[in-house]
């Protein structure tokens, strides 16, 4: 039987290799340089064009545009803006309101998401039962602020005392009007 020989790294570099590493270096460091002077030069005609047109007494035609990474980085600061305004233009208290007067004898409410972009609302509670729980579903889907109020999942905690009911229910969240 043949023996295998599993080296894969290789005792010792050659020289070819390395000049190649060298080249390949060298190669990058030239084309950064050759960017970095482009973009200079884009930026002094640019300037010029800007000047000109000033002399001539024309309304510049356009500030320069900004480039791709400053345009993705305002574009994403613009919609964390209007995420923000969003949440915050939100009728808040009624929705609160509305939940705070909800009984809550059978049921505990355990979390509330609000995903004010898409108008939708994710609610953790618990129940003592499935027949609370399914008033409980009733209830909001009869409030005005609360439409297609679905339930997501339940679980029937059976190693708990009494065996409450843990569920998940999502719902489209109106803006305070009435729906029709």
């Amino acid at each position: 039987m043949r023996r295998l020989d599993l080296e894969f790294q290789p005792r010792r570099s050659s020289p070819l290799a390395w000049a190649l590493l060298a080249m390949g270096s060298a190669l990058v460091v030239a084309l950064v340089l050759l960017q970095q002077h482009l973009q200079a030069e884009q930026a002094e005609l640019q300037a010029s064009v800007y000047s000109l047109e000033l002399q001539l007494g024309r309304r510049p035609a356009s500030v320069a545009p900004l480039s791709s990474a400053a345009s993705r980085e305002q574009a994403e600061r613009l919609a964390q803006m209007q995420s923000v305004s969003q949440q915050l233009q939100r009728p808040w208290q009624q929705l609160f309101a509305m939940l705070e007067a909800q009984p809550q004898g059978d049921v505990a409410l355990l979390s509330l998401a609000p995903d004010a972009r898409k108008g939708q609302l994710r609610i953790a509670a618990e129940a003592r039962s499935l027949d609370a729980m399914l008033q409980y579903h009733q209830r909001l889907e009869a409030s005005t602020e609360l439409s297609d109020v679905s339930l997501l999942n339940h679980e029937v905690l059976a190693t708990q005392p009494e065996h409450p009911v843990r569920f998940t229910l999502t719902a489209t969240w109106e803006t305070g009007h009435a729906r029709p």
